[in-house]
């Protein structure tokens, strides 16, 4: 296909305060703007980037021009001003939305500004989105699966640019579109098949090095809408195959496309599993709506139970329906105080689907003028719906201790709903079995991690009994993570924790203390002696025997469990005639 020429020089632009800016072609005709932010470290629903990441936009030029979605109002000098080196603004006849998150579409007024004639191509509740987003009356035409746009033949390359649309709702907004070049091959995604990821590298040269940042991606993003990514792998699939998948953040895929692709299909099928889910409801641009519920998601997601993201204003009123009404738990948001008739609608809709036997929780969408809460969670209680969480309150605008406790708040909901395959199998194994497994011993440890700073620090510690030395040199260590632990979401590549040992004369206060279960957002520290910033990663605990401060280099999936390999920077003991605190088991199957 065309888009196999021998790939193009890359011109990079270097900014201020670690930004910068590429300009490179990828396939004939295709060119990419992508805005490289090296140090962002927090994204979306509060989960921290490692790497940065990298905002993509994309030229299509037939006998007409297409501009594939714009940048971050942080790069709008810059980007506008690349633009203009290689582009008159005045030939871009049509501007494809892929989405309306405002890292994608943070310079479309601008972009109108200097040419008000575009025309923009999106999604129907896309253009809805704008209308409220840049404020001007725009050219607009709404799209949805299967429809096409033709740009027409070039006239220096011959070649014939014509996008067919694929609608992908749901990843990871409700008015998301991919776009497929006829002529290139190149499928264009925004969100989906991304990655956080910031590197001069134009392309995905080595799988290896980006594949954790990746998995990471999908789960805090794609994830909590498997069922949506099935849907839209099914589209994906019917098209001639791809050359190029080109995402909006990180590099470009080209090199291991099936790879990625079927990483995707692993990944969702796997979360898709079962009948009993929880459908997730939030209203898209309103309030903290979308992260808060992304959180919720997130935290369901990290335990065995299945998870549905719901928009209620994109829904149409017979899927709304049949998400609520077959789901075992069902959270909602507060809404406006006076909705306007399409959302009152939808709102009528969900509660006339609920049934009594369902879990339902509640939680504040802080947008403002929000129905108060507890009115909403009075309104569910008279209707017979069983208690999932207690009220979600937001009292001030959202920070990552706010998204840690809704996460936590979803992880108990996902327990809950696990709670009887997870007593089941406890009882599946074989007893003679069960019984060897417990005979492994292992030492007793606090696990402890934290992140950020004042009212944005997020911490959290558990027990943990599988730790074991795995390298001398570098000195190195593993530690199994179960994955619907709270400090899971701390221990990814490059964050840094700190195992406390305990002592064998001294430790059961603690290990009753930790093995407590604590409400969402609880400090689990209250009460507890500590000493705070003495080892990078997280607390101390007085009463420990020694502490090893640990940096996460490599994270191994089990079906229930991360394994997690880190280097140990620093350590010290206390007492070195005490010795290590032993847990010995009698059954295999479960703590």
């Amino acid at each position: 296909m065309a888009a196999d020429q021998p790939d193009a020089k890359v011109a990079t632009i270097n900014l201020e305060d670690r930004l910068s800016l590429q300009y490179a072609a990828l396939a004939t005709d295709t060119h990419t703007i992508r805005s490289l932010d090296w140090e962002r470290n927090r994204f979306d629903i509060e989960f921290g980037l490692r790497n940065g990441t990298t905002y993509n936009s994309f030229i299509v030029q037939g006998a007409k021009t297409a501009l594939i979605d714009t940048s971050h109002k942080k790069f709008e000098s810059a980007w506008l001003s690349l633009l203009l080196e290689h582009l008159d603004p005045t030939e871009i006849d049509y501007l494809i939305v892929s989405h309306t998150e405002p890292d994608h579409s943070g310079l479309i007024g601008n972009l109108l500004n200097l040419n008000p004639n575009i025309e923009i191509v999106a999604s129907k509740v896309a253009i809805q989105f704008l209308e409220n987003q840049i404020h001007r009356s725009f050219r607009s035409r709404a799209i949805k699966s299967g429809e096409v746009l033709d740009l027409g033949q070039n006239p220096q390359s011959g070649v014939e640019h014509c996008f067919e649309f694929i609608s992908a709702p749901n990843l990871h907004w409700p008015d998301t579109i991919f776009s497929f070049d006829k002529g290139t091959g190149i499928l264009f995604t925004c969100d989906a098949f991304g990655l956080h990821y910031c590197s001069d590298e134009l392309f995905d040269k080595n799988p290896e090095v980006i594949a954790a940042d990746f998995r990471f991606y999908y789960e805090c993003l794609m994830g909590p809408n498997a069922r949506s990514v099935l849907q839209a792998l099914k589209r994906v699939d019917k098209l001639p195959q791809l050359s190029i998948i080109a995402v909006g953040h990180g590099p470009i895929l080209k090199n291991n496309i099936n790879l990625w692709l079927n990483q995707y299909r692993e990944w969702s099928t796997q979360r898709s599993k079962g009948e009993n889910y929880a459908a997730i409801c939030y209203l898209s641009q309103y309030g903290f709506c979308d992260r808060l519920s992304q959180s919720i998601a997130h935290g369901i997601g990290k335990t065995e139970a299945q998870v549905q993201l719901v928009d209620l204003r994109g829904s149409d009123p017979q899927e709304l329906s049949s998400l609520i009404g077959e789901a075992k738990a069902i959270v909602v948001p507060t809404w406006p105080e006076n909705p306007n008739p399409d959302l009152q609608s939808s709102i009528g809709t969900l509660i006339a689907a609920l049934k009594p036997s369902q879990w339902v929780g509640v939680y504040d969408s802080y947008g403002g003028n929000d129905e108060p809460i507890d009115s909403i969670a009075s309104q569910l209680r008279k209707l017979g719906q069983k208690e999932a969480f207690q009220a979600l309150r937001v009292k001030e605008t959202p920070n990552s201790n706010t998204y840690q406790r809704f996460e936590e708040a979803g992880t108990d909901l996902g327990q809950l709903l696990t709670r009887a395959k997870s007593i089941a199998l406890m009882k599946s194994l074989d007893s003679d079995l069960d019984k060897a497994l417990g005979r492994l011993s292992g030492g007793l440890y606090v696990v402890t991690a934290s992140q950020g700073k004042n009212k944005s620090k997020r911490r959290s510690a558990m027990i943990a009994s599988w730790v074991s030395q795995a390298s001398f040199n570098p000195p190195g260590l593993t530690v199994a993570v179960a994955k619907d632990r709270a400090i899971e979401t701390l221990m990814q590549v490059g964050d840094n924790f700190v195992i406390n040992v305990l002592r064998e004369d001294n430790y059961q206060h603690l290990l009753r203390h930790f093995l407590k279960r604590f409400p969402p957002g609880a400090d689990r520290f209250e009460g507890i002696n500590i000493l705070e910033d003495v080892a990078r990663g997280g607390p101390i605990l007085t009463d420990a025997l020694a502490y090893l401060n640990c940096r996460v280099e490599q994270r191994l999936e089990t079906p229930d469990h991360w394994i997690i390999y880190s280097v140990v920077e620093q350590g010290n003991v206390a007492d070195s005639e005490a010795i290590t605190a032993i847990h010995h088991r009698k059954v295999g199957n479960h703590y």
